[in-house]
């Protein structure tokens, strides 16, 4: 059938017109329609002219000399491309081969740059018949001299998670495009805000003030959908970001006014999906380019278990892995090698592109194994020390620890990525705090999470976080008690592991009786004109909400200047009585942390502590600075951690 369409359109489109017109959208009425079928089988058979051939799509539009891999494919799209033979003159960019593909539209041209290949443009000729027909330029441009990437995101950092829709508004002139479907709708939970990469760039100075050092931005690519595009996830065109966000040039500017300030930038990467409004989706390159394509449609079952449990059955693997996550998702199989490349190569060019310092990966489990593997290898080979972050949605810790790079795995596999999302410390921060104080619940399900450590490769590398885009905000989940968000937030920044924070906790943003999405990514108040609450300025917060802003920037900048935090040792002791105590140290420097849970102040009898306070003689809290003598006993306030020097 899909061939069958392929001819209908060829015909129609070479009897018409360069330009493509698609049957689904066709003005045309059946006798129209049948008119032009007639009048294309009358010229069937003579050769085309150069003014029908036009390339729609080349990509990547731009490439770097100097890459480790000397190796690109391009993508040529354009209407029965395949008809004309590529060709570079250069001895030093070559075509080493041309892949035609079952949907005469499509080119897959593979191209080798030779050492020692200077930045400069050329043209990619199209012939027919040893004749020109087409001729494409073509960029081969110097790589940064500075990478972000060599010194990326890690534990020295804390991220700061924004949904950039949901953020500032800072160029009203975007919030409606005419040519993109969905219109700005600021009253709809689900709907487009108007928030903007320039909303970021004029909030710069709010990000670097409270003491983050990483911005973590949902997907900022076209996802040209009818409804609830504004997330970022349905992807409509990979090299292009969302004209209502901005452009591909102010998304670089981001990044490198963010640098400037000490800040690096996180792409968010799918590599399992697409939007349905992708422009290849009317006319894929290939008939298996989605998994299940042209067959109704079949969800994933989210069973990422099955990919381990030594019982499960074939076909629960194979739909976990190659199910849709909605019809509006197609799924795509990176079984594919041309578009197993596309992908690579569309992730390099936006680290090259922008400058980025680092990549998180969304539902990072989904994909087909193997191509993670070559995933992660070909952006660790061009970017040896680049962070890498995989969204991994599980509480159980062996799951989650699988997919770290030099996992002791039970089927010998290493997928080479270097850090996961830790869900399992996330789940059990809440509940500890939450749950009544026994012997196995509480604080005991914090202590326990670190003793499950061992399940992983470099625990120091996991990303640590309260809460998330997906997931109800973490002042909702602490039932908006005050002091456990205190403990919280004290807790993640002083354990192991990278933090990550959701833009709005530190003012205590919350979703109360919903876990709807699009509350849950409430807009920041201030990032609009005529909001009458500003988070960055203060104004019309509550007393509650500047408190914990201000706790936040202390916490973070003190964390920010404190190495012992980043790198140093971690030992802790076991919880008692609602009581649990660890230290972070070094050669330089030792911090105990006390997180007292109880309703009432308690007692420490400090002899516990020797083990690791040595010869210790004072304690010096973070926030007042003034030294107290360590005694036998210390009385320790009622809900609260509190952090220690140690001298």
């Amino acid at each position: 059938m899909k061939n069958t369409l392929f001819s209908i359109n060829r015909k129609i489109r070479k009897s018409i017109s360069s330009k493509p017109v698609g049957l689904a959208n066709s003005s045309f009425t059946p006798r129209r329609i049948i008119s032009h079928l007639v009048a294309a089988s009358l010229v069937f058979s003579a050769a085309a002219t150069a003014s029908d051939y036009q390339i729609k799509h080349l990509e990547p539009s731009s490439w770097w000399v100097g890459m480790n891999n000397p190796a690109l494919q391009l993508l040529v799209h354009g209407d029965n491309i395949s008809d004309l033979t590529p060709q570079i003159k250069s001895d030093k960019v070559v075509i080493k081969e041309i892949h035609k593909v079952s949907n005469p539209n499509y080119l897959f041209v593979d191209i080798i740059i030779r050492d020692g290949t200077k930045p400069h443009r050329f043209n990619i000729e199209f012939l027919q018949n040893d004749k020109l027909v087409l001729s494409q330029p073509y960029q081969l441009k110097a790589r940064n001299k500075v990478s972000a990437a060599d010194v990326s995101f890690s534990a020295k950092d804390v991220i700061y998670l924004v949904t950039p829709d949901r953020f500032a508004n800072g160029n009203v002139r975007n919030d409606q495009v005419p040519q993109l479907l969905e219109r700005k709708k600021r009253s709809a939970a689900g709907g487009r805000h108007g928030g903007d990469l320039q909303g970021i760039i004029n909030h710069l100075n709010y990000i670097e003030d409270m003491g983050y050092t990483q911005i973590w931005l949902n997907p900022v690519v076209e996802n040209n959908q009818p409804e609830y595009s504004y997330h970022g996830y349905s992807a409509t065109d990979f090299y292009q970001i969302d004209a209502r966000l901005g452009n591909n040039a102010l998304y670089k500017k981001l990044a490198s006014q963010a640098q400037k300030r000490g800040i690096g930038v996180i792409i968010d990467v799918v590599l399992n999906h697409a939007g349905s409004g992708h422009w290849w989706h009317e006319d894929l390159p290939t008939q298996d380019w989605y998994n299940y394509q042209g067959k109704p449609y079949v969800g994933t079952n989210h069973k990422r278990e099955a990919l381990h449990d030594p019982y499960a059955v074939a076909a629960d693997k194979a739909l976990f892995s190659d199910g849709w996550f909605v019809p509006t998702m197609p799924d795509l199989n990176q079984r594919n090698p041309y578009l197993a490349n596309y992908l690579i190569q569309n992730t390099l060019w936006w680290i090259e592109y922008a400058n980025l310092s680092g990549i998180r990966v969304d539902t990072y489990s989904y994909p087909d194994k193997a191509f993670l593997t070559q995933w992660t290898k070909r952006i660790t080979d061009e970017y040896p020390n680049i962070n890498i972050v995989g969204e991994e949605w599980s509480t159980n810790p062996a799951i989650v620890a699988y997919w770290q790079q030099g996992a002791k795995t039970h089927d010998g596999y290493d997928s080479y990525l270097p850090s996961v999302m830790d869900f399992p410390m996330q789940d059990l921060l809440v509940k500890a705090l939450t749950n009544k104080e026994s012997w196995n619940t509480g604080l005991n399900q914090l202590y326990q999470v670190l003793a499950n450590d061992f399940l992983y490769a470099a625990p120091e590398n996991l990303v640590i976080f309260p809460d998330n885009h997906d997931m109800s905000r973490i002042f909702t989940q602490l039932n908006e008690d005050y002091a456990l968000f205190k403990i919280a937030m004290t807790y993640l920044m002083t354990t192991r592991g990278i933090p990550q924070v959701f833009y709005g906790t530190e003012i205590l943003m919350s979703n109360p009786g919903t876990t709807d999405h699009g509350i849950i990514r409430t807009d920041f108040p201030g990032g609009w004109q005529g909001d009458a609450v500003n988070g960055f300025t203060g104004k019309g917060l509550t007393a509650q909400q500047k408190s914990a802003q201000e706790f936040m920037r202390k916490l973070l900048n003190w964390r920010k200047a404190t190495p012992t935090i980043h790198h140093g040792e971690l030992r802790h002791f076991a919880p008692e009585n609602g009581v649990y105590v660890y230290f972070r140290y070094d050669k330089f420097n030792k911090y105990m942390v006390v997180i007292n849970k109880n309703n009432n102040e308690v007692s420490l009898t400090m002899a516990k502590y020797r083990e690791l306070l040595g010869n210790a003689k004072t304690l010096i809290p973070l926030l007042n600075n003034k030294p107290i003598a360590i005694q036998a006993n210390m009385v320790m306030p009622a809900k609260t951690a509190t952090i220690f020097q140690v001298r």
